[in-house]
């Protein structure tokens, strides 16, 4: 169950399947578009970047940057 603390960005160790919470928080930022991103509705990330993104298109776009 995930914990909401009052705005607080959290900082997240991304996985190949899930993430593991380093410092608790209610939401992480997009690396690409700035969104705050609630917990609950993380989808998207790069284990290689260790980055966060709002969007299936926001990742698939930093995935071919690469």
């Amino acid at each position: 169950m995930l914990m909401t603390q009052g705005g607080r960005a959290a900082k997240l160790h991304y996985m190949a399947n899930g993430f593991r919470i380093l410092t608790h928080g209610d939401h992480v930022t997009c690396a690409a578009s700035g969104a705050a991103i609630q917990l609950e509705h993380l989808r998207y990330w790069s284990v290689a970047r260790q980055e966060a993104y709002a969007t299936p298109e926001i990742a698939t776009k930093a995935a071919l940057s690469q």
